[in-house]
């Protein structure tokens, strides 16, 4: 499942692969804490076992992408 992370004041978008067996309500929650100021800190883990922080205060928008999202390749109609 991708989960792309929009900062402010960046122009780069953080794109994260996380498993697609991960808990998409629990990982909203996760970012709903971080963008209501309850937490500082958005930690996500994705499928290489890397830690990935973001300033919640730095966050402009979440986009969760569906876990069986199929990336195409090439050309296509």
């Amino acid at each position: 499942m991708e989960i792309r992370i929009g900062v402010t004041q960046s122009p780069r978008d953080i794109e994260i692969e996380v498993d697609d067996g991960t808990d998409r309500e629990a990982l909203r929650t996760q970012v709903s804490a971080a963008l209501a100021g309850e937490v500082s800190v958005l930690w996500l883990t994705d499928r290489k076992g890397r830690e990935v922080a973001v300033a919640a205060e730095k966050i402009a928008f979440v986009e969760i992408g569906h876990p069986e999202q199929q990336r195409s390749m090439g050309f296509g109609a």
